[in-house]
């Protein structure tokens, strides 16, 4: 389906010399797999392109291809038909060493249960996303990032010593340390209070204007894509709309759920 059209204004990604080329490409794509006799169609014809800087909400109940769709992107999952293309390269059909270097340098995961290291303290946990990226000085590196999003003083914790919202934003950190210009978040506050929420939503929404990457959250709380220079709302593995919110975009102060 056609996306409505987004003004600079709302995406902050548009200037003088036209619009941006799009990071993320998705043509006609497909997901498919059997249980048994039953074919079950995750994602049907999706089609799309994610410009850097875009902060982006995919909206949906559950099943609706979401998770599907992050996980294509993100070169955790294959297509069963169509294209993807990511950084200018097509990685639909790529080997698995070049899947391996797309997720090392070019996509990062926040994932909801956080997937941190248990015998790692929160330096250790960035400090091996810094490494696995090939960034030099991963340990200041990390130092760094855990300042930015205010856990400088808990460095040295293990994750069972840390609230969910602090593992979360060590997740966040792992992630803002590889410097890959795309995140994929699945979730990132459905464990978190509200306050806690907010927290790191303010944190992802930096991602965009502070570093330019592009920012895709899966989630089904409507009131989140309030925020977004972008909604696409799926439903059934069909992408069912795509364009900025309904009534325009919100301030994350404005948010309530």
């Amino acid at each position: 389906m056609e996306r409505e059209a987004v003004t600079d204004s709302q995406t902050g990604t548009g200037n003088a010399d036209g619009p941006r080329p799009p990071l993320i490409e998705l043509e006609h794509v497909s997901r498919r797999y059997a249980i048994g006799a039953v074919e079950v169609r995750a994602l049907e014809d999706a089609s799309l392109e994610i410009a850097e800087g875009e902060f982006v909400v995919v909206l949906g109940p559950s099943g609706s291809g979401k998770t599907t769709l992050l996980n294509l992107i993100g070169a955790l999952d294959t297509p069963t038909g169509g294209r993807i293309r990511v950084a200018g390269r097509d990685v639909t059909g790529a080997t698995r060493a070049e899947l391996f270097a797309l997720r090392r340098h070019t996509v990062s995961f926040i994932f909801q249960s956080f997937n941190l290291f248990p015998g790692l303290t929160a330096l250790e946990n960035v400090e091996f996303g810094a490494d696995v990226a090939g960034r030099s000085d991963p340990r200041a590196l990390a130092r760094e990032v855990l300042d930015t999003v205010g856990l400088g003083e808990r460095t040295r914790h293990f994750p069972h010593e840390l609230s969910g919202g602090e593992q979360q934003r060590v997740a966040i950190a792992r992630a803002l340390a590889t410097g890959n210009p795309i995140l994929l978040a699945d979730e990132p506050t459905g464990e978190l209070d509200f306050r806690t929420g907010v927290q790191i939503l303010e944190l992802l929404h930096r991602q965009t204007h502070d570093a330019g990457r592009a920012v895709l959250i899966v989630t089904h709380n409507r009131e989140i894509s309030r925020m977004a220079d972008r909604v696409i709302e799926l439903s059934s593995g069909h992408i069912v709309a795509d364009g900025p919110p309904a009534g325009g975009r919100a301030a994350i102060s404005q948010l309530r759920w």
